[in-house]
């Protein structure tokens, strides 16, 4: 009875092997490769989708999507399209099919967003970001409870090179993201943790602790949060200052003087980086502001003279204090001539030196995109610490 039962378990189970190994190989997404980098530097994409009717490839940084983004379908069910020579790095996209944004069902790596995950490829041949033969850091997944904001977070870590096999303690350096995306995209389409160990390796940088918190309190669409009763900004400053910096501080081996704190931040992360770092001058010697500014000061987002007055009035006593700026080692703000944030960046800057700070200020080809900030963060992390 014993074999009876083991005879037809084993007909039941070849069987469906067989079955379903018929159905795999009938499906072309087992051997389809989604992104295909050709030797011109364009990149070919392509999905199985063979009852749509339309598809297109989508994505922030992957230029003239509007033009060219448009898939057309083959025989075999098999949607592609080609995107000429981009420039090398990382970018987010994903698939428009009939209306319906979906990630490449081929791929692994992805990016998040604050309401959404993109898929992820990799254009190598730049060196300063490219995985190298060199010690490597590791970016830890951090979860936290938020006092201030009564809930669990999380934020993404990295510690240099050697950390695990020493005691040593380290600077630290946060590291602030832009509107719509998380404390994940720093260490994916950002690659801060490959910048990072290609400037120690090469002793461009000195070893640092980079801390990257998630930056919005909240869903945001259209550039707002939802509930719009909330300054959104303020809450993440004090849950900042309240509960991100003391746990970094306490569960890390940190150098706590200010010569050893540096706080940057592109877009969103930027205007942040200002609220934390002016009311707080004493605990920064380093500040980094990317593609950004106050938001108001001035140009697309601007709100006129009573803004600035508001915000002159809101910091005097940081802005005019001698005293907090003679530990205040750099200032640096960089932006594209084609962001369009760049005059908010201006006024921010006039602003400053208004005030009397010293602020080196790069206005840098190219315009929001990540393919910037990771330029920017090369340039800024060599400052830092020396």
């Amino acid at each position: 009875m014993k074999n009876e039962i083991f005879n037809l378990f084993t007909i039941i189970l070849f069987s469906s092997t067989i079955l379903l190994g018929q159905n795999v190989g009938i499906n072309p997404n087992d051997t389809l490769h989604s992104v295909e980098i050709n030797p011109d530097r364009s990149v070919t994409f392509r999905i199985y989708a063979p009852e749509a009717k339309n598809v297109y490839l989508g994505g922030s940084d992957i230029p003239d999507l509007s033009k060219f983004g448009k898939m057309t379908k083959n025989e075999k069910g098999v949607w592609e399209v080609t995107i000429n020579k981009l420039e090398h790095g990382a970018y987010r996209f994903n698939f428009n099919v009939d209306g319906v944004p979906v990630v490449d069902p081929c791929g692994t790596s992805v990016s998040e967003s604050n309401m959404n995950v993109w898929s992820l490829f990799y254009l190598p041949g730049d060196s300063f970001m490219d995985t190298q033969d060199v010690p490597h850091g590791a970016i830890a997944v951090v979860t936290y409870y938020s006092a201030s904001l009564r809930r669990f977070r999380r934020m993404h870590i990295y510690t240099p090179p050697g950390y695990e096999k020493n005691d040593n303690k380290y600077p630290v350096f946060y590291l602030l993201h832009g509107a719509y995306d998380t404390d994940d995209a720093w260490s994916t389409v950002g690659r801060a943790g490959f910048i990072l160990d290609n400037l120690i390796a090469e002793r461009k940088a000195v070893p640092m602790i980079v801390v990257m918190p998630a930056g919005h309190t909240g869903p945001f669409y259209n550039g707002m949060p939802h509930d719009t009763s909330k300054n959104i900004t303020d809450e993440f400053v004090e849950d900042f200052n309240t509960d991100i910096k003391p746990f970094i501080e306490k569960n890390y081996r940190t150098l706590n003087d200010r010569k050893d704190r540096a706080i940057a931040g592109l877009s969103m992360g930027g205007a942040q980086t200002l609220d934390i770092a002016i009311p707080h001058l004493t605990d920064y010697a380093y500040i980094g502001v990317f593609s950004s500014g106050v938001f108001g000061l001035n140009g697309g987002l601007s709100v006129g003279n009573d803004f600035r007055q508001a915000w002159e009035k809101k910091n005097e006593k940081f802005l005019d204090d001698e005293n907090l700026k003679k530990g205040l080692k750099l200032v640096w703000f960089a932006t594209g001539k084609d962001d369009f944030l760049l005059p908010t960046s201006i006024a921010t800057v006039n602003e400053l030196k208004k005030h009397k700070f010293d602020v080196v200020f790069k206005e840098t080809s190219g315009a929001h995109t990540w393919h910037n900030w990771r330029i920017y963060l090369n340039e800024f992390a060599q400052y830092l610490f020396k």
